[in-house]
């Protein structure tokens, strides 16, 4: 990815406003979302979003932008170690 145009060119930044509207650049994958929780992997890592009417507005794969609409209660990176056990507690949410 070391081409000009790549996600990996870009800066990774986060956009909170009023608690919101949520923008987010750097992002090169959606691993998992629903209307509480995101789980976006960043250039700089994975980035947990919590909030309640998660809405996804925009998704620019290209540019890997990200536009969230919702309230956004809290934003948390992750280890790389830990996202296994993030996604299975989402997949166990999911199917109870």
């Amino acid at each position: 990815m070391d081409k000009q145009g790549t996600i990996s060119t870009y800066n990774h930044g986060i956009t909170l406003t009023e608690r919101k509207n949520l923008m987010i650049t750097g992002v090169k994958k959606i691993e998992n979302f629903d209307s509480e929780e995101f789980l976006l992997d960043t250039i700089m890592g994975f980035l947990v979003v919590k909030g309640e009417g998660l809405e996804l507005i925009k998704l620019d794969t290209l540019q890997g932008t990200v536009a969230i609409k919702g309230q956004v209660n809290a934003m948390t990176y992750i280890e790389e170690g830990k996202k296994k056990g993030k996604e299975e507690g989402l997949f166990t949410r999911l199917f109870k």
